[in-house]
């Protein structure tokens, strides 16, 4: 398979087989990416899917993590595993799993998958800072390369390489690595509308609430009617302001923005936003404080209920991207699982 990415800004590379016994000296990758890989090997079969079984592992230093595809347990035990959330499965993915359970900040971190991404997913790796991924070379032979691969060549390859991401296919047992993109030299991915992270001017979470979160947040200026906000606490304790409103994904901007290819398109939605952000940062959101001006989309709620949210505040409930996301209120809230507050700014 050959990938080739098209852009005024991008070089396109023909893909090169490297030996990385031969690339170890000068690099030292061989070992942390081998290991990571086999990592995500190791506990791909235990994910529950019964037709695609994916894992990933976010490693960086010493640090690692591994994830795999999998239903939030309280949509599991609830809605079981063929329920629909508006136009969304009920699955977090691999690579988002591992980002919004991630236990260091994934700036500059790696990611090894054992499949192409989708590109939600080669949305959120570069919003969270990920700044190189690794794909198994078996993955471009399973179900989704057949079904899909036509998505990761023309979304997902091109999502990555804008953000400034290198991406590599992997052969584990020959220990070799197989160059799928690498940015240009002093590449910088434009960002013209980043997620705000500010110290909170409130010293302890007992004294916040969704008010004066919303007080805080409008000393932002934010650049669509879809945005959000949301509190988090850094290893010290110390309390952080997070603004992010929708946005075309890393290196995109709103005047270079490609269409959109069937049911996917370039842009992030707020939520998806303000996980990946607070990951790039080392954050932890407060549960109990994410504000959103619509109703989220299907799959920000999902990837919510994944990081471990009950409620969310919404500013209009009338409102919302896409008519699915009144749909996954509706059986959400029935079920107990997320609850959605009304606070009007």
């Amino acid at each position: 398979m050959r990938f080739i990415i098209w852009s005024m800004t991008l070089r396109c590379l023909p893909i090169k087989l490297c030996d990385l016994g031969h690339i170890r000296g000068k690099m030292n990758l061989m070992t942390p990416v081998i290991k990571a890989m086999q990592r995500a090997v190791d506990v791909v079969l235990t994910s529950p899917h019964p037709d695609s079984k994916v894992a990933a592992t976010l490693f960086s230093g010493n640090h690692h993590l591994s994830m795999t595809n999998d239903w939030p347990p309280i949509i599991l035990n609830t809605l079981g595993t063929e329920a629909r959330i508006g136009d969304s499965s009920g699955t977090v993915h691999a690579e988002v799993n591992c980002l919004i359970h991630a236990p260091f900040p994934t700036d500059g971190a790696s990611l090894a998958i054992t499949d192409p991404c989708c590109p939600n997913c080669a949305k959120c790796i570069a919003e969270a800072g990920i700044k190189t991924v690794y794909i198994d070379h078996k993955g471009f032979e399973k179900d989704f390369a057949a079904r899909r691969g036509d998505e990761f060549q023309s979304m997902s390859l091109r999502i990555l390489a804008h953000a400034g991401i290198s991406l590599y296919e992997v052969r584990r047992k020959e220990h070799l690595i197989r160059t799928l993109y690498t940015p240009p030299d002093n590449y910088v991915p434009p960002e013209d509308n980043p997620i705000e992270i500010r110290p909170c001017r409130i010293m302890r979470l007992a004294d916040l609430s969704p008010e004066i979160l919303l007080q805080t947040a409008r000393l932002v200026k934010v650049k669509h009617a879809r945005w959000a906000c949301a509190v988090a606490t850094d290893g010290q304790g110390k309390i952080w302001t997070l603004v992010a409103s929708t946005h075309p994904a890393i290196g995109y901007t709103h005047d270079h923005m490609a269409a959109a290819e069937g049911k996917y398109d370039f842009m992030l939605e707020p939520v998806n936003r303000i996980l990946m952000g607070a990951a790039r940062a080392g954050l932890t959101i407060a549960k109990d404080y994410l504000w959103c001006s619509v109703l989220p989309s299907p799959r920000e709620m999902v990837n919510a209920i994944g990081a471990g949210f009950r409620s969310i505040s919404i500013g209009d409930d009338t409102h919302a991207k896409k008519s699915a996301s009144n749909e996954a209120r509706h059986i959400l809230e029935i079920s107990n699982i997320l609850d959605f507050k009304s606070i009007k700014l």
